[in-house]
């Protein structure tokens, strides 16, 4: 028995009210212990997150899946559950101490964990809140936490495992050191940024009165970081510039410093750029390092002149002059740093070699540097220029973790998705580099080591093994650091299913069943649970792993708070619900290409949900209640039929669209159906013939409606659903999904397509022409065929109720203005002499393409100027080329109904 629906669709008052009940009553992982499985992970927000449009999108996509794999019967679980994010929520809380004039080394490490885990306590389940209100059905029950007990135990028995399989090690390296957060950061944390800066030109003094072939002195060097020279350890060359191959292997005395440097040949060196020479700052710039390593250089051996805070300090030979030492490596808060006084002095002492402009006429001005826009590493985070710092960290032996991933791509036991998307993991993981794994930081997992006196590591699960390592007597020191926050989170597709017990949950769900996640963290984290999840487990964690794209600002320009183009999802919610900013998401997905956002459809997505409110209604006020069967009904009416095979290809198609993981076509292919066969068509052909065939059947379809637009509209369905009739021990989100039974009645196809066609040729030459919807015609075919006799008059009170046809005359028609439609292969004649004024029609039609016609004259010319389309702003162009596409259609529908009139 239905319950009355109320007039008007109102999403907030449905929403919390069906998220609770879900929830409440277990109904995100159903007790299904003998059913399949189906399993995906939530890629885990930070902890001090809220919800964004990227989270919206890649929930929204995850809860599709899991709701319809739920809805086909699979033990379907869904991981849910928070990253400790290591800077970030230190980030959050000491800025919280700031705030009352207070600072975290006013504490112990332990007290400034303690109140973190207070912050996370009181303040870090927003986002879990929001994920929530855009009805993501994951399995709250076993929400997760990075930091929780049995996930810190994974953590630190992947670090020792790996460790004792020789694929972690300490070792002094170049890293990017973020001077703001005084903590190592990844390659994928920098941001490049251009920069005004400058290119300064040196000259260094040859040694011993070695000259050059030309007899200078000295070798010129230029570099956009001229105070790194304090650090300087060689000037490289070209092995093949002949310039310089006389003094390969002699030495230049540095300025200021006065340190004696080796001149070394290395194919770094670009002999078409400045003069071919270049200093060699190993301990501060990448490229240098690998030229200080090929030249003979230990790392250990390599010089560091900044601190932690990238303010001056003194250098291992201790050369670097005193009014050098703690000078910030740049100008701040108005103060000259060490690469202001650096250009000084070396201006003074006459090595500056200067930069000369000419203006028109010909008057030369000097210039310390010359003006360059120069690509600039930002932490970004601590939103600082990074610093190449000498450091020792620990460090994961990539290169071999990542053979076994490759591999599994290569060979199809990972597929992914889209495929273009295989290029890039290739180049990166040919190419990947040791991943540095230790942060400076004291939030997250405490490295497990402890040093002796002499530097000695023990790496150990508890200090009483590290000690039992070093033998007794021996004073150890644990290390300070903590891990980085993607070493944690690579273990999640297992760490949350109980590994490294071995737990039934871990038994039945691992591997995954699939990843779905931006294609921007596929390096960040998609590789990385590659990487350890083949290693530890020796399986892959998922067989497919699929990327989407980003949802950019309706322009196409990627959204940031400083452009002011920021989306607020929840403020979509609270305006046009849920259900249609899922709908919305997932109809614009379409294998991992951006999204632009367009709030226009979302609002056309929430008319689709009112049109479907609507249609229930009208169903419920002729008897139409909730069906009793699984299988398709007995049908004899070609209406009827038709509708039933209108589900089963409905149902096919979204299978195959699922099967795909083309998300666009599964929306947009239950959309049509909705709207278009079910709605605007079904509907009005059953109006007023509701016999107890067609109400079984309208009932049927409507309940297959519901189940298959469920995933991506779960909160309508569902309370049409519990409204359609009284099976509260049946909700939707546990319903079956729909197995008809049935096969397409193809005579039944033919049929009610004719007469659609039929309908929507009249309406559409009525609206060319001008003639009201509701005017009623008279229609002469003066050769049916066999199906157009037979349908025409089976289905007469249907044909005149839609198309507004009152009577077919098989004949031939009248002479006289007429209009031409066909239907199949029946082509039927309508008189229009007493309908309209024809000539004033003619004339009406002719001025409108006219117009049309030199508008489109007009567009045609500016977008064959090759200086509009080069210089104009790509919106004003696409506006051009969408006006050039309407005025072309226009004039072909006006030429069209012209000729209709004869």
């Amino acid at each position: 028995m239905s319950t009355e629906l109320s007039k008007t669709f109102d999403p907030a008052e449905i929403e919390q009210r069906w998220y609770a009940y879900w929830e409440e009553n277990g109904l995100f992982r159903p007790e299904r212990p003998d059913a399949e499985p189906f399993t995906i992970v939530n890629p885990p927000p930070n902890v001090t997150g809220s919800l964004h449009i990227g989270h919206a999108l890649d929930n929204t996509l995850q809860d599709v899946v899991i709701r319809y794999e739920r809805l086909r019967g699979k033990d379907a679980l869904w991981v849910v559950g928070t990253d400790h994010a290591g800077i970030a929520t230190q980030m959050v809380v000491e800025r919280q101490l700031e705030a009352s004039q207070d600072k975290r080394t006013n504490y112990s490490r332990e007290e400034f964990v303690d109140k973190v885990w207070q912050w996370k306590e009181e303040s870090g389940g927003t986002i879990t809140r929001q994920l929530r209100r855009l009805g993501c059905s994951m399995d709250w029950s076993r929400e997760q936490f990075t930091m929780d007990e049995h996930f810190s135990h994974a953590v630190l028995k992947t670090f020792v495992d790996l460790h004792n399989d020789g694929l972690i090690y300490r070792d002094k390296r170049l890293v990017n050191w973020d001077p703001k957060l005084k903590t190592a950061i990844s390659d994928l944390e920098v941001e490049t940024t251009d920069v005004k800066g400058g290119f300064w030109h040196f000259r260094y003094p040859l040694a011993d009165g070695v000259t050059l072939d030309d007899g200078r002195d000295h070798i010129i060097v230029a570099t956009t970081r001229p105070e790194t020279m304090l650090a300087d350890m060689a000037v490289a060359v070209h092995p093949d510039d002949e310039r310089y191959k006389s003094v390969v292997g002699k030495h230049v005395v540095l300025p200021i410093t006065g340190r004696r440097v080796p001149i070394v040949a290395d194919e770094h060196a670009d002999p078409e750029l400045g003069s071919g020479a270049v200093k060699i700052t190993p301990g501060h710039d990448f490229n240098d390092f690998e030229v200080g390593r090929r030249a003979g250089m230990k790392a250990s051996d390599m010089l560091n002149m900044l601190d932690g805070d990238a303010n001056v300090c003194q250098t291992a030979d201790g050369l670097v002059p005193e009014e050098f030492l703690g000078l910030h490596r740049f100008r701040r808060d108005g103060v000259d740093g060490a690469r202001e006084l650096v250009v000084q002095r070396l201006k003074e002492q006459g090595y500056l070699i200067p930069h000369v402009t000419r203006d028109k006429e010909g008057n030369e001005t000097e210039h310390d540097s010359e003006p360059r826009t120069i690509a600039t590493p930002f932490g970004d985070r601590g939103g600082v220029v990074i610093e190449p710092w000498l450091t020792d960290q620990w460090y994961v032996d990539a290169e071999k973790l990542a053979r076994a991933p490759i591999e599994a791509v290569k060979d199809g036991t990972i597929e992914i998705v889209p495929k273009a998307w295989e290029k890039t993991f290739f180049n990166w993981m040919e190419n990947i580099q040791p991943w540095c794994v230790s942060r400076q930081l004291w939030w997250g997992h405490r490295i497990p080591a402890w040093y002796d006196a002499d530097g000695k590591a023990y790496v150990a699960m508890t200090e009483e093994e590290a000690q039992a390592q070093a033998g007794e007597g021996v004073v150890l020191t644990r290390d300070d650091d903590v891990l980085d926050t993607w070493f944690s989170s690579a273990l999640w597709p297992f760490a949350t299913l109980g590994w490294p017990e071995k737990t039934d949950l871990l038994d039945k769900h691992y591997p995954n069943n699939l990843l779905i996640s931006g294609f921007d963290i596929l390096f960040f984290w998609d590789a990385r649970m590659m990487m350890q999840g083949m290693h530890l487990t020796g399986k892959a964690p998922w067989p497919r792993l699929y990327l989407h794209g980003l949802v950019r600002a309706a322009d196409g320009a990627k959204m940031s708070k400083s452009k002011g183009n920021v989306v607020d999802p929840l403020g979509l919610i609270d305006q046009y619900g849920a259900d249609a900013l899922r709908f919305f998401m997932s109809a614009m997905e379409s294998q991992g290409r951006d999204i632009k956002m367009d709030e226009r459809r979302v609002e056309g997505y929430r008319n689709f949900a009112t049109k479907l409110w609507n249609a229930t209604r009208f169903c419920q006020s002729n008897g139409i209640g909730a069906s009793t069967t699984i299988a398709a009904p007995a049908a004899n009416q070609a209406v009827n039929k038709w509708i039933i095979g209108e589900v089963v290809e409905t149902k096919n198609a979204l299978e195959q669209a699922m099967a795909d993981l083309r998300f666009d076509a599964a929306a947009n292919t239950i959309y049509h159906f909705v709207w278009d066969r079910f709605c605007d068509w079904y509907i009005e052909l059953i109006k007023g013939n509701f016999d107890e065939e067609t109400k079984t059947v309208a009932g049927w379809a409507l309940d297959q409606i519901l189940v298959m637009l469920h995933p991506f509209m779960p909160f309508i369905t569902e309370e049409l659903w519990s409204k359609q009739g009284d099976r509260p021990d049946y909700p939707l989100i546990t319903a079956k999904w729909p197995e008809p039974q049935a096969e397409v009645d193809a005579a039944a196809k033919v049929e009610i397509d004719w007469v659609i066609a039929l309908t929507s040729a009249v309406r559409t030459a009525k609206n060319e022409i001008g003639i009201a919807p509701g005017a009623k015609l008279v229609a002469f075919c003066p050769s049916p065929s066999p199906l157009g006799r037979k349908v025409a008059e089976e289905n007469a009170p249907a044909i005149e109720r839609l198309a507004r046809l009152t009577q077919i005359h098989f004949a031939e028609a009248p002479g006289g203005a007429a209009m031409q439609v066909a239907a199949g292969e029946d082509a039927f004649i309508i008189p229009l002499e007493g309908v309209i004024d024809i000539e004033a029609e003619k004339a009406r039609l002719t001025k409108a393409m006219e117009t049309s016609s030199k508008e489109a004259k007009s567009l045609e010319g500016r977008l064959g100027n090759a200086n509009f389309v080069e210089r104009a702003n790509p919106e004003a162009v696409e506006k051009a080329r969408a006006d050039f596409a309407h005025h072309t259609a226009e004039i072909e529908r006006l030429e069209a109904a012209l000729a209709r009139l004869g």
